[in-house]
């Protein structure tokens, strides 16, 4: 796809040094942390600066080379595997944070930032940048604007939508463009910056964003609800949000995810009991300790068998790594792990559980579900083989019908992994086919050549869970 011509022009944009093409560089950035999908890009380039960016995108707009923007590779929807081939765009060079505006409270990053850097540093200076997502340690804000990451903070603080105030993007004709500022206020024509987040990298190449920051909370306590009934869980949720306290987390645990997370982390986490709920509540002391003990009330009413506060945040701490690492501990049970993120809301939570073990019973797979209780988020986890082509059969029906049953539920097929090539058959569950032909609309008027991550979010047909390789 890539002539010795255009190999050529591509290297004078970047230099010699950051452009690869060799084998072993190709299959690095030939799949992403999704399982069972890959597909061999044609070069990885590496560019030092927006003007770059904006270089190889109106060369390959010119020459129909497909561009595949990656930040560290996170993301669980296939989002940044490189299907149709081309070029796969990484923003190393593009990692610094270039201003923190103390008096507008905001932070102006390039794409490349590690996100759990970022969190600290404004940290450090008594402000707060809310968005976990639990890939934090290595993801980046690029891929974390691309996905609209969530996390566990998402009920009460919201995702990445939610900070980004504006953004310079490079779009698929190689114009950069400006969008939003570090405005309380702005109405002036579409919303773009908000159609740009969450758009997977189908409309244009994020190269600056200017982030919302919030003043640090002043205290934060963690505890952990024990409960033998995932009904009487549930219902503590509603309860909670019902009383008009909104915690900072609020995560859910069933009993197999349990057992899996305390034989990995050995922190004292029950495992005899059916689900827990892991609460954590944030803000001025009085207020947080107001808040605990109100939630602690409730837990008890609706059947909690015992409540446990975090004595020391050493022990908080603990157990919030322990949920963060519930994906790494079930990865260890078989050769293949795919995590879902069905979402429903907050009401329906037991029975889109209930109906998860159903589903699992029915297809004979192994499914262990956890998530952000809070928001209705629940990632339900398949350990599989995908050596095994009768068994991935059987959980690629499942999983179908999990995200059939959180749509009748009134809920959505994904909440925060985005849509990629895994969900894409899937969408017309969620939008019909209206709302998907509204979307081909705008992304054709961004994107005439079809060049910006390509096969991504639109489906041709059936989903399938292949590997594509391509030279």
């Amino acid at each position: 796809m890539i002539t010795d011509s255009l190999k050529m022009k591509l290297i004078s944009i970047v230099g010699q040094e950051n452009y690869e093409d060799s084998p072993a560089s190709k299959l690095v950035y030939s799949f992403d942390a999704t399982p069972n999908y890959q597909a061999m890009p044609d070069a990885i380039l590496s560019p030092r600066n927006k003007n770059e960016v904006a270089d190889i995108v109106k060369l390959c707009n010119e020459h129909t080379i497909p561009i595949v923007p990656r930040g560290s590779g996170t993301n669980l929807s296939a989002g940044t595997t490189p299907l149709e081939g081309g070029i796969v765009l990484l923003f190393k060079h593009l990692d610094q944070i270039l201003e923190i505006d103390q008096e507008n409270l905001t932070i102006t990053v390039q794409p490349g930032v590690n996100t759990l850097e970022m969190i600290q540093t404004v940290e450090e200076i008594g402000l707060f940048y809310p968005p976990d997502p639990s890939s934090m340690k290595i993801s980046q804000i690029g891929g974390n604007i691309s996905e609209n990451s969530g996390g566990l903070r998402g009920l009460k603080y919201g995702v990445t939508r939610d900070y980004v105030l504006g953004l310079e993007m490079v779009l698929p004709n190689g114009e950069i463009i400006k969008t939003g500022g570090k405005l309380a206020k702005d109405v002036a024509g579409y919303d773009l910056t908000r159609l740009f987040v969450g758009s997977e990298g189908t409309l244009g190449i994020v190269t600056e964003a200017i982030l919302k920051l919030i003043p640090k909370p002043e205290s934060k306590k963690t505890m952990l609800a024990l409960y033998d009934s995932m009904e009487a869980a549930a219902q503590t949720v509603s309860t909670i949000i019902a009383n008009r306290v909104i915690p900072a987390t609020l995560e859910f645990l069933d009993q197999p995810t349990l057992k899996v997370v305390e034989d990995f982390s050995k922190i004292g986490l029950p495992t005899d009991v059916e689900a827990v709920l892991l609460i954590e509540q944030d803000g001025p002391v009085q207020s947080v300790q107001a808040d605990m003990e109100k939630m602690t009330a409730i837990c008890v009413q609706s059947g909690a068998l015992k409540v446990n506060v975090a004595k020391s945040e050493w022990e908080a701490e603990q157990l919030s790594t322990a949920r963060r690492s519930a994906l790494s501990a079930l990865a260890r049970l078989k050769p293949t792990t795919i995590l879902e993120d069905a979402t429903v809301p907050r009401s329906e939570i037991a029975n889109m559980v209930r109906a998860i073990n159903e589903i699992a019973l029915k297809y004979q797979v192994e499914i262990c579900t956890f998530g952000h209780a809070g928001d209705g988020n629940l990632h339900p986890t398949c350990m599989t083989d995908s050596r095994n082509k009768d068994e991935m059969h059987r959980v690629e029906q499942a999983l179908e019908e999990i995200f059939q049953t959180a749509v009748s539920l009134g809920g959505t097929i994904t909440g925060e992994h985005g849509v990629g090539a895994m969900k894409a058959p899937y969408l017309h569950l969620k939008l019909g086919e209206e709302g998907i032909e509204a979307m081909q609309a705008l992304k054709h008027a961004f994107d005439p050549n079809n060049i910006m991550n390509p096969s991504k979010i639109f489906a041709k047909s059936s989903r399938k869970r292949i590997v594509v390789n391509q030279s």
